[in-house]
């Protein structure tokens, strides 16, 4: 992929022991795009949409944390990626921040807020589910 084949706001690779970017795993964000590029003679890419994201967590094991690097996990509405694990990058506090402010960048323009994220299964409308006809004088 050339550098300039999208506009990036951050890019890293996945690092290592010793915190060094030795593996053929980049991280891309765009304005409305995380991206995970993996491979090296075979390349796959995986996107989710920022506006998709639910919720990330971010943690810091003590051997990333030597190298000042650290894990993100995003969780998403994302068919194909429900979760993502952002393997050590550096910065990770900086990053998280950075996807914040994009994330709700991307929600702002598509208007979308909190209760809009909630699951298709978390409200359900019972009245076209079955017919009340076949329900009737107590017969459950």
């Amino acid at each position: 992929m050339k550098k300039n084949a999208f506009d990036y706001v951050w890019t890293d690779k996945k690092r290592s022991l010793f915190g060094l970017p030795l593996t053929f795993t980049r991280y891309y964000l765009t304005e409305s795009k995380f991206i995970t590029r993996t491979g090296f003679l075979n390349i796959d890419e995986d996107e989710i949409d920022l506006y998709k994201i639910t919720d990330k967590k971010v943690k810091y094991p003590f051997f990333q944390r030597l190298f000042n690097c650290g894990t993100i996990i995003i969780y998403s509405r994302d068919a194909d990626t429900p979760s993502k694990e952002v393997h050590c990058v550096k910065n990770v506090r900086k990053v998280s921040e950075l996807i914040d402010k994009y994330l709700n960048t991307m929600r702002d323009k598509y208007g979308i807020r909190g209760r809009d994220m909630m699951s298709m299964h978390a409200h359900h409308d019972h009245d076209d589910d079955f017919d009340d006809a076949q329900y009737h004088d107590g017969d459950y």
